[in-house]
């Protein structure tokens, strides 16, 4: 075999680059087991000396169906990678693994892809080919065998790929066109008021605490008396909840009602929201 035919074969089975294939054949003495190792160990040292630096751009996929649904954030630095085709083909293969793997992230790195090498392995490789810093990034699957889900994904760059995607599972025997519009607009709704929980109760006392935080030091320099300012800071903290709580949201659709009111107007009795998850590129 030519060294012009090793270096396509090199090319063809790392995606490395013409210089860097023959670069290394020259060091590997024409053996291409020795070439494809020593492209691999630079290959890391590439994506090590990248991740250091910041990626907030990238695409959000969603794989799976009503019953087990799956979200995975993988990040890269530019718009422009982020609608690269081999970037695009990178994460729809990788939406669907992390869908089998539950979103285990640990698990995930480890499953082997098409080309026999591992997720860890081509994500190395894609970082090297690319130039850019990639990453997985925030991962989630919503599984009920009583409930059906719902998925709403906003500014699609491609196929099942965007910049935003909310899944909402919803539970009830019903099985009617009124649920699935419903649960179709509830989605919609998440992606567009950002709710922090699903009710106030279940707003973590981290944030809570954050957000009294933020209000003291706003009415600190107000002038106004002691009882006042407690009195002001209790009614922030009342509204805050209401305002980050889903059920207590004001129906995007409708304002004058509120999430819990939409779902009582749909006399669904059993009908009840498990949970939901929204990501957005850049948050």
């Amino acid at each position: 075999m030519s060294d012009i035919e090793k270096i396509k074969q090199l090319r063809e089975s790392t995606g490395a680059g013409f210089k860097d294939c023959n670069s290394a054949l020259k060091e590997a003495a024409g053996d291409l087991n020795k070439a494809v190792e020593i492209l691999r160990v630079k290959g890391i040292s590439k994506a090590s000396k990248k991740m250091s630096r910041v990626a907030k751009e990238g695409v959000i996929a969603a794989s799976g169906d009503k019953l087990k649904t799956s979200i995975i954030e993988v990040n890269c630095e530019t718009d422009f990678v982020a609608k690269n085709e081999n970037f695009v083909n990178f994460v729809k293969e990788l939406s669907l693994l992390n869908n089998e793997c539950n979103s285990d992230k640990d698990k995930l790195n480890k499953v082997k892809m098409k080309n026999g090498q591992s997720v860890e392995e081509n994500l190395v490789s894609m970082i090297a080919k690319i130039g850019e810093k990639i990453t997985i990034g925030r991962v989630k699957t919503i599984k009920n065998s009583n409930s059906k889900n719902f998925v709403y994904q906003h500014s699609t760059v491609k196929d099942n790929l965007s910049k935003l995607a909310v899944v909402v599972s919803i539970e009830t025997k019903e099985d009617s066109e009124k649920v699935d519009l419903f649960g179709k607009q509830l989605t919609m709704h998440i992606a567009a008021m950002n709710p922090i929980a699903l009710n106030s109760e279940n707003i973590s006392k981290e944030i809570l605490d954050k957000e009294k935080e933020l209000i003291a030091e706003e009415l600190k320099n107000s002038g106004k008396p002691e009882d006042i300012a407690n009195k002001i800071s209790i009614g922030k903290i009342n509204k805050f909840k209401e305002e980050s709580s889903l059920i207590s949201q004001a129906w995007v659709m409708e304002p004058k009602k509120k999430v819990k009111d939409i779902i009582s107007e749909l006399k669904i009795s059993d009908l009840k929201i498990n949970e939901f998850f929204r990501i957005k590129i850049g948050e």
